[in-house]
């Protein structure tokens, strides 16, 4: 006799041979009786019952899920539970997983599944040992996985979940995912028995066709995930790292990151990266040896002095703007102030959007050079956040829309005076 688990479902299980009603747990299986299961309800067993082959006084084997697995306390019913919540409402959503399971707290379940399917020192030596048969570089002892707070939980239509495409990272899921409507192709197939082969042949092509599209978003999807494009902002600010050379090379190559790794499509922009720099370091050698310099020593004075010319050939440039305005008094006394001639007013016409604002609104997005589709997103984002906490205070708003500071300010300003937002 010894204590053997199975899945509880009864619907998973045949019946019992002497009663014929579904078995649930703890149950009787010979262990003489063969090759298909003899299962029993404990009544049948505690009556004797015979059939066939099958003898009273045969081995069996208790079947049970109600005994502790991986630490007391934790039955194994209660284990695959957890592991059905998991999958079910995603890893992360712990709430969710103690609402379904029942038996065990939203800590309960988070804390055991980290101690116990995370950082267990068996699973990860094992998943380490899978792995080593591919990359021979992995270190002997597997990296811990710490849990931290909770993933962001963008609410729609918020700046955050703006900038990360509608993505919700509790559920590694999109707001709006690719073909978002495939599923409406087959919301009114049913199959019934009495359809011919020709109209069962096409629905089932329709369903062939929607699996093809679950298909493409899945691909489309592990793109996003693989390469880190997920937060558009921060993978512009690693684009912008490097130099404008290789930036055009980069966005050119851009198209081509779905047929490569991440890894590999790094690896070649970097690789240009590093050809850039070098090529760029011999024109600098060259250009020391045109100019009769044969050491470095030399070679920081030849600097120096190039960019005193290059400051001198600035000034003279300077000197010219400000004769070529000395006669617009007040061109000249804004270029005395800042340095540089301002910029034209902005162009609003055929713009989209531009309709959309008054006179005064028009005016701000000429003087700050902001189209009236990106203004009319600040505004919303300041107002919702405004009508959010009772006011807004300037650090907020500059907190909330990543753009030039001066500008945040102008347009916070602009908003305070016509009276659409308030101080906080």
């Amino acid at each position: 006799m010894k204590n053997v688990s199975i899945p509880d479902d009864p619907f998973d299980k045949p019946p019992c041979r002497g009663c014929s009603s579904y078995l649930t747990e703890p149950y009787i299986k010979c262990a003489e009786c063969g090759p298909s299961p003899f299962l029993l309800c404990l009544q049948c067993f505690t009556r004797g019952f015979e059939y066939k082959k099958h003898e009273s006084d045969h081995k069996y084997e208790i079947m049970t899920s109600d005994f502790p697995v991986l630490e007391p306390g934790w039955t194994a019913q209660e284990e695959m539970a957890l592991l059905e919540a998991v999958m079910d409402c995603g890893f992360g959503n712990w709430l969710d997983v103690a609402y379904q399971m029942r038996t065990k707290t939203k800590e309960e379940c988070e804390s055991h599944y980290m101690k116990n399917f995370i950082n267990n020192p068996l699973f990860s030596s094992t998943l380490l040992s899978l792995r080593k048969t591919k990359d021979s570089r992995f270190a002997e002892g597997a990296i811990p996985f710490k849990p931290t707070d909770d993933p962001p939980r963008p609410t729609f239509d918020s700046v955050l979940s703006r900038d990360m495409a509608g993505y919700m990272p509790a559920r590694a899921d999109f707001m709006e995912e690719f073909d978002n409507y495939a599923e409406w192709d087959l919301k009114d197939i049913d199959f019934v028995d009495d359809d011919s082969d020709i109209l069962r042949a096409l629905k089932l092509s329709v369903v062939d066709i929607y699996h093809s599209r679950l298909k493409e978003r899945q691909r489309r999807k592990k793109i996003i995930r693989d390469h880190g494009l997920i937060n558009l902002r921060k993978f512009q600010m690693l684009e912008r790292c490097y130099p404008k050379e290789v930036q055009e090379l980069y966005d050119v190559m851009r198209r081509f990151a779905r047929v490569v790794g991440p890894i590999e499509h790094d690896k070649f922009i970097e690789s240009h990266a590093l050809e850039f720099e070098l090529r760029r370091e011999i024109h600098r050698l060259q250009e020391y040896r045109k100019a009769g310099i044969k050491s470095f020593c030399s070679a920081k004075v030849y600097e120096r002095a190039k960019r005193m010319r290059e400051d001198e050939q600035r000034k003279r440039t300077m000197l010219c703007d400000v004769l070529q305005y000395i006669q617009d008094g007040r061109a000249c006394q804004q270029w005395l102030t800042t340095g540089r001639r301002s910029a034209p007013p902005l162009n609003l016409t055929g713009l989209p959007g531009t309709e959309k604002l008054n006179e005064r609104e028009k005016e701000l997005c000429q003087v700050v050079r902001l189209v009236p589709g990106a203004y009319l997103e600040y505004k919303q984002a300041l107002l919702n956040e405004c009508r959010r906490q009772g006011g807004l205070r300037l650090a907020q708003a500059r907190a909330l829309i990543k753009i030039d500071v001066n500008k945040t300010r102008k347009i916070y300003d602009f908003l305070i005076k016509e009276g659409y937002i308030t101080k906080a």
